[in-house]
């Protein structure tokens, strides 16, 4: 059974004026799990992982309430703010709700590109560890070094990059993305999302285009560290939720059967520890 390890929810009353803007039409609507579940359903996806997509607390806590009504969403990757002074009290409190199994500083949207790389998160990873959570980089291609240096820092932590780290989808990928992923890739405790290519490339988009980008976190990372997700709705942007799993069955089409298995549900569920 398939899993997408990466997919939101929002409300945009509770949003106040934040992303989406109104000109990004199709994903600027309220978006539920009675909008996803025919989807997941057609496509053999048994489960999810509802990320979070505001940098406060009642977004993490709309999704878990979310997560307590539709058996479908089997983790919860939520917020807090990793550098308060109360920390880690805020984490185990979030981290009572049993589907709660990461946190997600919005890192692509801080002025700091070296945010992460900072000795003042080391409470906030020690209660991350000590509740059993995980970390996931929202980052952008200048901010791979610094996330280098923190996965160093921490090696206990399962860290996970989202969406390939968004690097521009060009003819070939940037010598640079490729030599920090095979950085990051080199430390077992870091993972990788293929996720979010589709809405990088923009409308338009091939298969072709996304391959060398897929083949080299695959090369790098390894099967088993690799987790596919849908980033929907936002995938809306460029492709309906369909078009990509067809092309994700394209580009993993050169695997073996036990390896598109574990990118495709199997690494989620070891990684966000979903039964």
């Amino acid at each position: 059974m398939r899993v997408d390890a990466h997919q939101h929810f929002w409300q945009l009353a509770a949003r106040d004026g934040a992303w989406p803007p109104p000109e990004l039409a199709p994903i600027y609507r309220d978006f539920y799990p009675d909008d996803l579940a025919g989807l997941l359903q057609e496509h053999g996806i048994g489960a999810t992982v509802l990320v979070q997509s505001m940098p406060n607390e009642d977004d993490t806590r709309f999704m878990l309430d979310l997560a307590d009504r539709h058996g479908f969403i089997g983790a919860v990757v939520g917020w807090a703010d990793l550098k308060a002074a109360d920390a880690p009290q805020r984490i185990a409190a979030l981290a009572a709700h049993p589907k709660l199994r990461g946190l997600r500083p919005m890192l692509q949207d801080l002025d700091d590109d070296h945010w992460i790389d900072d000795a003042a998160l080391a409470p906030a990873v020690a209660a991350m560890l000590a509740h059993g959570l995980r970390f996931d980089a929202l980052v952008l291609p200048r901010h791979l070094p610094a996330l280098l240096a923190f996965a160093q820092r921490y090696p206990e932590l399962p860290i996970v990059i989202d969406h390939l780290a968004k690097p521009a989808m060009q003819e070939e990928p940037a010598a640079q993305w490729l030599n920090d992923m095979d950085r990051l890739a080199a430390l077992p405790n870091v993972h990788c999302k293929l996720s979010g290519m589709v809405t990088e490339a923009g409308p338009g988009w091939t298969t072709g285009q996304l391959r060398p980008y897929a083949h080299h976190v695959l090369d790098v990372f390894g099967a088993e560290r690799v987790m596919w997700g849908s980033d929907w709705p936002v995938i809306r942007l460029a492709a309906d939720y369909g078009a990509w799993v067809k092309a994700s069955d394209v580009l993993l089409a050169h695997l073996a059967p036990a390896q598109r298995q574990a990118v495709f549900g199997l690494n989620a569920r070891r990684f966000y520890g979903i039964a």
